[in-house]
């Protein structure tokens, strides 16, 4: 399932060097707990959530920017592996203020080796940090702004 996500990530990749028309318009997440993950990406992440057009409790919308969205879909299925390799990836302005928020709430986060409490200083100089959401999938957080 994982391969075929990023074969098809690639083949869009490829796609948009030759159509200049195509965008991202939207991730979508299968959460076990719509409630919990909700909480989540409005207190933790503080993402600002948008009309969704189900209005039936299993959806969520929320703006990550760019015209693109984060769909989460409750659901009882979800991947059996969740990789840290497979990942969402914000970037934050004040990435500083954002780990004083973490460990205020004392919220983990860990480096791309899994230190706990650690930023990973990538070579080009970007910073990142890796969290999970309620259903243990991988975000990173980086100050590439």
């Amino acid at each position: 399932m994982q391969k075929h996500v990023f074969t098809s990530f690639v083949l869009i990749l490829f796609l948009t060097q030759s159509h200049a028309q195509i965008k991202v318009n939207h991730i979508a997440v299968h959460v076990s707990d719509l409630e919990a993950s909700m909480a989540f990406y409005d207190e933790i992440l503080k993402l600002q959530e948008i009309e969704e057009p189900f209005k039936d409790g299993l959806h969520a919308w929320y703006d990550i920017g760019g015209g693109a969205a984060l769909h989460l879909i409750e659901s009882a299925e979800r991947p059996e592996d969740l990789s840290k390799v497979n990942h969402l990836c914000f970037s934050m302005q004040d990435m500083d203020t954002f780990i004083e928020s973490l460990n205020s709430t004392k919220y983990p986060f860990e480096s791309w080796e899994g230190e706990k409490g650690k930023i990973t200083n990538r070579v080009d100089g970007v910073q990142q940090i890796y969290i999970q959401d309620p259903d243990g999938y991988w975000l990173e957080i980086n100050d590439d702004y």
